[in-house]
This record gives structure tokens, C-alpha cells and sequence, in this order.
């Protein structure tokens, strides 16, 4: 493995009831506090009047941003740069899923910058600064809970990126079971996917010795597989929401990913096809991935060998890793079809109409991933591929 520095300064605040917690950690950070949220899952719950009652109890002055996109527009970010700038906000808070979180990330970096926060996403402009912000998921997927990322749209220009900033770690973040109850069966789905393809993107790197790191994506896939059937036929069960949340924070909050560089290339062409066709992100993901490991499974085939053997437990004797590996391929979408997810670009009504369009959005910083670089003709393969 290679040398690495590990960061992460988020305090994680797991578990039923937390959410009180509100009172212990806002007013470290000031009185004028933007809420941020999404499409009004939060009023239909209960939970905006408990975390807006509870701020209001600690003397907290509180702003909205509200209609926070499954894809986080840029548009949205900059009305809530508009009004931390012209309020002089001290504090934000994102209630919702990895989206507002991406978007509260934006808002917060962007307004301690003089020029248009877009300016940050493609990296025109380094982040210097950024309000202070913490977090009350809503939806276990991205782990943008307990990291530095966020992914931004471009919805005029049809353009999706990520970006990131050790400025834009959560303050804090409040993951309570109980707000996931009402996730709805189809984004359950999409967010067991993106946690997995998270996985993925990091199991599939080039460095030697990490067996340990290996042990521990293996080891969040298998719980996921197990957990994820009697999740969606038991939507409220506390025990199989808690063990789905905590599996997504760690997916993507660096503990699996010490000394290597993962690939992150299916991320790139996903956030092609929803920039262009606005498509759930978990729902592109489960069709893109299986095709991406089938595009690359000549480049390390023990590498796909290992992940079928140990995740997928399938029987290697009398077959080679080429064998053995797309075995795997094929059992994980078996297994993601099994649980409701999309298979075909056709799932979402979308054709080689656009072709050009999409690999053009993909190639847009030049060849990419680091498993296994692609360029404009693999882009164009996988695309087809997953027609």
C-alpha cells in the first residue's frame, strides 16, 4: 500500500434520539443558521417541526433554503449563497439526504467567495473558506455525511461534477434510524446501490497489499447484500435501517480507502447521463457498473476473481479468473435486479440519441479512472454496452 495521511474531523452523532443533540452542538457555532432541505419529505414526517422547534427553543434566527434537487442544481446553490450573504448567516444545516448535503457544501463554500460558486465545482477558483455547517441525514447513500465531496449540476449547461474541499468536512452530523423510515422503497434502492458502487470504487485499485482494506469493502458488501432483501420488505425495521445507515457512512468516509487510489471512472460516466437526462444517480450506477467490470476485467482479473470468491461466494475450481470474475459480474446484477434496481440506459427511456453528447459530458476533463484509464472510445463502449 501507499503512504497516507488520514483525515476526517466530522463528529458522527449515531442513533435514535439524536437529534436533540441540536441544542448541544449549534450554538457552538453561532445564531443565524440556514436550513437547508429538499422536496418537504422533512414537513411530511414531523421531522422540520422538531428540528425547527428545537431552534427556535435555543434562540437560533432561522433562514431557508427549500426544493433541494435529487441532483443538486447550481441555480439552488447560489439563492442560498444570495441569502447567507445578504442575512449574514453564521451557521448551516442540512436536514435530507446526500443531495442537500452536496448542496449545503456548495452554498458554504461558495459564500465565503467573491465570485459565482460555480466558479468552485469546476475548479476556476480554489475554496479558501466556508461556513461552518452540520447535518441530519435522511436517506443512507452517499456518505456526503462524513466527507469532503459533494457533486454539482449544471442544469443549463448540462454538466455534473464532482468537487471537494478538507474546508467542507460536517461540523457534526445526526444519523437517527428513525429518519430513514419514510425513504420510500425505490430510493432505499437507489442508496444501496450508490453505497455499494462507492465500495466498488475503491476495491478496484492497482496497489499491492491491502489485505485489510480488501477485508473491510468485502466485508460492507456482504452486509448490505444480507441486509438489503429484508430491508425492503420491512421498510420501518429499525435494526435493518440502522445497519444500511452505518454501512453508507463508511463506504465513503475514508476508513476503507487508506493507502490507495481508487478508480472512480463509473461515477464520472454516471454523472454524464444524469447531467443530460436528469436520472436518479443510484438508478444510473446499477446500470453502469456491472458494464464498467465486464469493460475492465482484463486489467486485473484476480482482482474480480477475489470480489466473486469472497463476496458472491462463487466456486472457482476448474475455471480461470476470467471465468470466476465475470461469474461475479453476473451474480451482483443478478442481485441488484433481484432487489428492484435498473438494468438498461432503455429503463429510463433513453437511446444512442444523444450519444455524442453523453461522451463528450464524460470526456470533458480528458481520459479518466485510475483502475484502468478510458478514453473516448471506451466511454462510448460502456454507454453502448448498457443501451
Amino acid at each position: 500500500m501507499r503512504n497516507f495521511d488520514y483525515f476526517n474531523p466530522t463528529k458522527l452523532i449515531f442513533g435514535r434520539g439524536t437529534v436533540e443533540k441540536l441544542r448541544e452542538e449549534v450554538p457552538k457555532y453561532g445564531n443565524k443558521v440556514l436550513l437547508v432541505y429538499g422536496g418537504g419529505s422533512i414537513k411530511r414526517n414531523g421531522l422540520y417541526d422538531q428540528v425547527t422547534n428545537i431552534l427556535k427553543e435555543i434562540n437560533v434566527s432561522i433562514f431557508e433554503v427549500s426544493g433541494v434537487e435529487p441532483n443538486p442544481r447550481i441555480s439552488t446553490v447560489r439563492k442560498g449563497v444570495e441569502i447567507c450573504k445578504q442575512e449574514g448567516i453564521e451557521f448551516l444545516l442540512a436536514v435530507g439526504g446526500g443531495s442537500v448535503i452536496d448542496c449545503t457544501k456548495a452554498i458554504a463554500a461558495g459564500s465565503k467567495y467573491d465570485g459565482d460558486a460555480w466558479d468552485l465545482v469546476v475548479k476556476k477558483a480554489p475554496v479558501l473558506h466556508a461556513l461552518p455547517f452540520g447535518t441530519i441525514l435522511t436517506l443512507a447513500a452517499t456518505g456526503s455525511e462524513m466527507n469532503s465531496g459533494s457533486v454539482i449540476t449544471n442544469w443549463e449547461t448540462k454538466e455534473k461534477y464532482g468537487w471537494g474541499s478538507p474546508l467542507v468536512f460536517p461540523k457534526f452530523s445526526i444519523l437517527d434510524p428513525v429518519n430513514t423510515f419514510s425513504v420510500p422503497k425505490n430510493q432505499t434502492i437507489y442508496g444501496m446501490v450508490d453505497m455499494m458502487a462507492h465500495v466498488f470504487e475503491h476495491y478496484f485499485h492497482l496497489e499491492e497489499n491491502t489485505p485489510l482494506q480488501d477485508r473491510f469493502c468485502e466485508s460492507i458488501l456482504q452486509t448490505v447484500i444480507e441486509t438489503a432483501p429484508k430491508l425492503l420488505n420491512d421498510l420501518e425495521n429499525y435494526e435493518y435501517r440502522e445497519t444500511i445507515l452505518y454501512c453508507g457512512t463508511l463506504a465513503l468516509n475514508g476508513m476503507v480507502s487508506m493507502g490507495f487510489r481508487g478508480d472512480w471512472a463509473t461515477h464520472n460516466l454516471e454523472h454524464a447521463v444524469s447531467a443530460v437526462y436528469d436520472i436518479p444517480h443510484g438508478g444510473g450506477l446499477a446500470i453502469l457498473f456491472p458494464n464498467w467490470m465486464k469493460h475492465n476485467l482484463h486489467v486485473k482479473p484476480e482482482r474480480f476473481k477475489q470480489f466473486a470468491v469472497r463476496v458472491f461466494d462463487v466456486d472457482p475450481t476448474g475455471k480461470t479468473d476470467e471465468e470466476v470474475g465475470l461469474e461475479g459480474i453476473e451474480q451482483l446484477r443478478a442481485f441488484w435486479t433481484s432487489i428492484g434496481a435498473p438494468s438498461r440506459l432503455a429503463d429510463y427511456n433513453i437511446d444512442d440519441s444523444k450519444m455524442d453528447m453523453l461522451v463528450d459530458r464524460a470526456m470533458k476533463n480528458g481520459e479518466f479512472g485510475v483502475f484502468n484509464r478510458l478514453n473516448a472510445k471506451d466511454v462510448e463502449a460502456i454507454y453502448r454496452a448498457s443501451l
